[in-house]
């Protein structure tokens, strides 16, 4: 859960970090990378809670 926690914070870093990039700049390569890192996101929020799901249906069992 911890290591969940700190890969959440570093993606919200990430994110934050390119769009104000993107901002200051208005190079679109940083959206692209804020676009990129928030699917990365989804993604590993998506693997996370179908492991939570997975763990409850085998315990269960």
């Amino acid at each position: 859960m911890l290591l969940a926690r700190i890969i959440g914070v570093l993606l919200c870093l990430g994110i934050g970090a390119s769009l104000i990039l993107w901002m200051l700049t208005g190079q679109s390569r940083y959206r692209a990378w804020a676009w990129n890192l928030l699917r990365v996101g989804v993604v590993a929020a998506f693997i996370i809670l179908a492991l939570f799901a997975l763990e409850r249906v085998l315990i269960a069992v």
